[in-house]
Formats: structure tokens, sequence, C-alpha cells
């Protein structure tokens, strides 16, 4: 690979002035086109940033230590990076530039900092519940299908969620292991079915550094309560996503920026049988929700996080 530009800088620096485009023809020597370009950009767009706030050094060693102490928080069980993105709302942005459902497919949602894969396999109208595991009882379902409404056999649906007391399994000692996670497989008509618990909303962690940084805003730290999804299906686009089962303000003060309109659920009360669910204690919820999915190569994403905590990754 040819390095595009070998210039150097004529002299060594000598004042603020200088830092900036003394880097910038360093960084322009990187062979690597879009590697060149995000550099580039980088580097310009900080050095920018540090003009216009000018930090003292003790401010900078901040910085550095609240950095330091993000990467040392982050275990095989908790993901500090990603809940980082996520309360910046660099995650959400980044995930609309990508994701802009302008082709009538359901929008996307944050994939967040709990996502473990390798769930259970279940059948249709199973429950993800492995525990004895506390509030309503919920049945969601509806149809996996393409942009034009056709159904879409085989797909895969990976699910999870918090419990009702708004903590993941790989949280929580008490709940048994992949509780409140499963995949589901789309029927012939595209339909499936998935047995849970009413989800809670609940606050970020915040015994990290970005919890505590949250904490200084005066703002929210929780999230409104929602079930994770991602839909899988080949010559299909993966679709990564929530439902939303919580009021408006809850969602608007989403902590992470990840609550949209489109994708909250109608989640109605019931106390008749269920036509396919049996045992379900009453009053329960439903919720009927379809997704549509794009044409695209399906890709697959990597978990945040690989087990329990305490547990063997």
């Amino acid at each position: 690979m040819t390095v595009p530009n070998q210039t150097l800088p004529d002299r060594l620096i000598h004042t603020e002035e200088d830092v900036t485009p003394f880097v910038q023809t360093m960084l322009a020597r990187t062979p690597d086109p879009r590697l060149r370009e995000v550099l580039l950009s980088a580097a310009t767009h900080l050095h920018a940033f540090i003009r216009e706030i000018r930090p003292t050094e003790p401010e900078f060693e901040l910085a550095i230590r609240w950095l330091r102490d993000v990467g040392q928080a982050c275990t095989d069980s908790h993901n500090e990076m990603v809940l980082a993105a996520d309360t910046m709302g660099a995650s959400t942005l980044i995930d609309l530039i990508n994701n802009d459902g302008m082709q009538g497919e359901t929008m996307s949602a944050l994939l967040g900092p709990f996502y473990r894969g390798d769930a259970p396999q279940c059948g249709y109208g199973d429950t993800i519940a492995r525990s004895d595991t506390p509030g309503a009882d919920l049945v969601i379902e509806g149809r996996v299908l393409d942009v034009n409404g056709d159904p879409i056999a085989g797909a895969t649906l990976d699910v999870w969620q918090a419990s009702p007391a708004g903590l993941y399994e790989n949280q929580d000692p008490d709940q048994a292991d992949f509780n409140l996670r499963g995949k589901f497989t789309t029927d012939d008509d595209g339909r499936y079915c998935i047995r849970t618990v009413k989800p809670a909303g609940y606050p970020i962690p915040t015994f990290g550094p970005v919890g505590q940084l949250v904490l200084l805003q005066d703002r929210p730290v929780m999230r409104p309560a929602h079930v994770h999804f991602i839909v899988t299906a080949p010559a299909h686009k993966t679709l990564i996503t929530q439902i939303f089962a919580d009021s408006m303000q809850a969602m608007i003060e989403d902590v992470v920026f990840g609550a949209k309109e489109q994708i909250a659920g109608d989640f109605q009360e019931c106390s008749t049988p269920h036509p396919v669910v049996t045992g379900l204690r009453t009053p329960y919820f439903t919720c009927h929700y379809d997704f549509l999915l794009k044409p695209g190569e399906p890709t697959f994403p990597e978990p945040p996080i690989k087990g329990k905590a305490g547990a063997p990754s």
C-alpha cells in the first residue's frame, strides 16, 4: 500500500498554533484512506474542542483518569464503554445515521451493554422466565414481515430483558442463568409467540465512572421499561431494536436517548384465557408487534458481555 503523503513538517512545534497543522501533516501519511480520513477528522475536532474549553492541566488529568476508570470497569459481565457511548447519545446518533427507517422497516434501537448471545432456543409460546420471576405475565406475539408485507418464515428473534426488579440476570445471582433470554423462530406464516413477564424501568449502573458522571448532570439515570430484540433472516438486514412498555415521560427521559415512538408497544391488560398460551396468571398483558425487515446482508453484533457476574465466561 502506498503512503499518500511523505511530506514532513518544515520545523518543530513552537506555539499553540503549530500543534494542529503539525499533527495533521503527520496523520496525512496514513496509507489506508478511510483510516486517514477518520484520524484527521478526529484530531481536528479534538483540538478544536480543547481550544474551545481550554482545560487546565488538573482537568486534563481528571479526564484521563476517567477514561482509564471506564476501561478498568469493563469485565465479562459488565461493559462500561458501551454505557459511556450510550449515555452521551453517541450510540443513538450512530444508530440513526445507519438505520433511518426510510424503507418502511421497523426502527432500530440500541443493542445496549447487556446482550450475551447464545440464548437457549425456545418453541412457539414458550416462556423465557427460567426463574420464579415476579411480575405480571406478558405474551408478545406478531409476525416478521418484509417491507412489502410478505411473511418471513424461519426468521430468528433473539430476545432479552431485565426482570421487573430492574436487573438483567447477569447482574443478579438469584436469577437462573439465561433467565429472561431466549431465541424464537417464526413459523411458515412469519408468526412468533413469546411468553415472559412485563418489564419495568430500571436505573443504569451508577457504581462506575459513567454512572457517577451522569449523576453530576442532575438528570434521571432511568431507562424506560423495554424488551430487546435482534431479528435476523437470510437476505435481510439484521434488526436490533427494543419494544418500549412505559409512559411518554419515561421514554423522553431515557438516560441513553434510545426510546422512539414507533417502537412503543401497545400493552393490553387481559383476564380471559389466551388462545395459545396456557397457565397465565390473570390479569396478564399482551402486546402485538410486527417486525418489518428490509433487504440486506444479515450481520451479528459482538455481545458486549459473556456471562453472569462471578460466573466463568
